[in-house]
């Protein structure tokens, strides 16, 4: 284990970043505050004299491990992700530390994603470019977008604006979250809007009570006509049953961004699976969007240094920020 550094002589905040490759880019930061790098092998030794945590590497399950070591916290701890569930322990969750993340960054490029699967899945482009290359002459008719259904579970920022990028399409768009309120249902109705959508999108953050809620029950409810898309989690989705959907025709086709494990291994049935579409969780990055997440930071820590409150903090007991 790392030795911790030793205190600043300007008495500077240490800043600790988990992640390096390639690093962010902290520009007015640069000078104000110590800076140190951490990967997952010295995290835990680098934690006790950090006064802020930046997971950078928002892929590692590092934090959990390391949290619950002796000595002090960060009082602050960012992710440079929607999603908190790889930082979470219940150590993090029962201390004083503030967790924020990116919202704002990621909302939309994911809807532009969604947007783009649906158009692709409605007229069968996949196919098109199999053909092309098969030298293939084949008329075929395609779907109209307009004037079909989607049921979006997750009523945070990036599932509104799925639904709301979904709408100028003239798709007819429900959105499911945690408690019914004001243009949002609740989770009794999750099964009712599912039977009728055309598109079912999983937008939702991963809790205890939704991990696994996309299951052979729920995929049994869909009409043989309708597709799904998970751009939230992977671990909301049980995927032998999709897979069993998908081999069954009880569905019409999926596409998945995010997976139980990651990468996708090269061995898993995914890859085969009939109308199945596979990316690599790469829904929300668009070309300069690290340098978008290095410049939300860089203003988070300036409010943070400031004494001021910080936008996007996380309620950790719920895994997400409230009030949307």
């Amino acid at each position: 284990m790392s030795a911790p550094p030793s205190p600043d002589p300007a008495g500077r905040t240490t800043l600790l970043v988990l992640g390096t490759e390639p690093p962010p880019r902290l520009g007015r930061l640069t000078g104000r505050m110590r800076i140190e790098y951490a990967d997952e092998a010295t995290l835990a030794g680098l934690l006790p004299a950090a006064d802020v945590l930046l997971v950078w590497d928002f892929a590692s399950r590092a934090v959990p491990r390391a949290w619950p070591g002796e000595g002090p916290r960060p009082r602050w701890v960012h992710t440079a992700s929607a999603g908190v569930d790889h930082l979470m322990c219940p150590e993090l969750a029962a201390s004083d530390t503030v967790v924020t993340n990116a919202r704002g960054v990621f909302e939309g490029p994911i809807a532009e994603y969604v947007a783009a699967l649906v158009l692709a899945m409605a007229k069968d482009l996949h196919r098109s470019w199999e053909l092309q290359r098969a030298r293939e002459w084949r008329h075929r008719e395609s779907q109209r977008v307009a004037g079909t259904r989607a049921c979006v579970v997750g009523s945070g920022p990036i599932g509104r604006a799925i639904a709301g990028t979904l709408r100028a399409l003239g798709v007819t768009a429900a959105l499911v979250g945690r408690s019914a309120r004001a243009g949002v249902h609740g989770p009794e109705d999750l099964d009712r809007l599912m039977a009728r959508a055309d598109w079912v999108v999983s937008a939702a953050p991963l809790t205890p009570a939704t991990r696994g809620m996309f299951d052979e029950r729920r995929f049994g409810l869909m009409q043989p006509s309708a597709r799904f898309v998970n751009v939230g989690r992977g671990q909301l989705v049980v995927e032998e049953a999709l897979a069993q959907a998908l081999t069954n025709r009880w569905i019409a086709g999926a596409a998945l961004d995010v997976f139980d494990h990651e990468p996708l291994g090269r061995d898993s049935p995914l890859w085969e699976l009939p109308g199945l579409v596979v990316s690599p969780h790469m829904s929300g990055d668009t070309v300069g969007w690290r340098d978008e997440l290095g410049a939300q930071f860089v203003e988070l820590c300036e409010l943070w240094l400031a004494g001021r409150p910080l936008p996007n903090v996380v309620d950790k007991r719920r895994g997400y920020v409230p009030g949307h």
